[in-house]
């Protein structure tokens, strides 16, 4: 068994939510949040904001933790089991760009209803569901964008 960290954002722009589309050689295929590994000497907010701008062109701020989600997977020789940081973070504009040697074919902004149907596994849906209250309620509460945040 391997033990594996990633961080990922759920990224928001104008309460639309930033999903990327998978094609890996026509066996995986699915909308996902973007999220990557840890790498060496990182800090997980780091992780989180480098690994958005790499899958997707996007660049983003943290606005807070959200959470953590698990999962297990095989590869041909051994079980992998994956931690996933996630942060509440908002982008700068519309603007996405998928990254290919990633597999992704496709990434764009879409309303919380959609993205939430689109959002192949489970993990990310709740994931979604506890970023976007959170987004909600610092919207109400007119911090939202707000300076204190960056």
């Amino acid at each position: 068994m391997i033990e594996a960290t990633s961080c990922g954002g759920v990224v928001i722009f104008r309460g639309k939510i930033l999903l990327l589309y998978k094609n890996y050689k026509n066996k995986y295929e699915g909308w996902v949040l973007p999220k990557g590994t840890v790498e060496e000497g990182e800090e997980y907010k780091e992780t989180a904001i480098r690994e958005v701008k790499e899958e997707t062109g996007a660049k983003a701020a943290i606005i807070k933790y959200v959470g953590k989600s698990q999962y297990t997977f095989n590869t041909t020789n051994d079980l992998i089991v994956k931690d996933v940081h996630w942060y509440l973070m908002m982008a700068d504009s519309y603007f996405s760009k998928p990254q290919r040697e990633e597999f992704f074919v496709d990434s764009g902004y879409y309303k919380y209803h959609e993205a939430y149907h689109l959002l192949k596994f489970t993990n990310e849906k709740q994931i979604l569901e506890k970023a976007y209250n959170e987004y909600l309620e610092l919207k109400r509460s007119n911090l939202w964008g707000s300076r204190k945040y960056f």
